[in-house]
């Protein structure tokens, strides 16, 4: 079970994991060693996965968000694992799930523009293996998009 200090700690880190041992400590009323320790088991237990920084996609090249459906011609164990390792190697694929309802998979692919998403349509998905159908779903709008678990 996680304690009320374990909560900050892990609130303060999704919101700035690039804040140093000292400033968190204070920030969730603990003296440093104790602050490090509890990070330090929260790694442990797995519940912090990584430490990473997040890329502005539109600075780098990769402004249009692309959500994809993807529906595959049979439901075997070959054909999801085919289809998931092929997905994989799809340039700008940021997220591949599998769901339940009309779809077999959403997608959800970055890139930079309508041409190159074409490009990418028109030389990767194509010929992803198994795939009956594909929907593409491009962004106009980002409302909300957030990496924060509620705790």
């Amino acid at each position: 079970m996680l304690d009320r200090t374990d909560k900050a700690i892990l609130r303060a880190l999704q919101t700035d994991a690039s804040i140093s041992n000292v400033a968190l400590a204070d920030k969730v009323h603990l003296s440093p060693p104790a602050c490090l320790r509890r990070v330090d088991r929260l790694k442990r237990a797995g519940l912090i996965d990584a430490t990473v920084a997040l890329l502005n996609p539109q600075a780098l090249g990769a402004g249009m968000l692309v959500m994809i459906g993807v529906v595959l011609d049979r439901s075997t164990p070959e054909s999801f694992s085919a289809f998931e390792k092929a997905a994989a190697k799809i340039s700008g694929c940021m997220e591949c799930h599998v769901v339940t309802g009309e779809f077999d998979y959403f997608m959800l692919v970055r890139t930079r523009d309508g041409e190159s998403f074409n490009r990418l349509h028109a030389e990767q998905l194509l010929y992803l293996p198994g795939v009956r159908q594909i929907r593409s779903f491009i962004v106009l709008k980002q409302v909300l998009s957030t990496t924060q678990i509620p705790l």
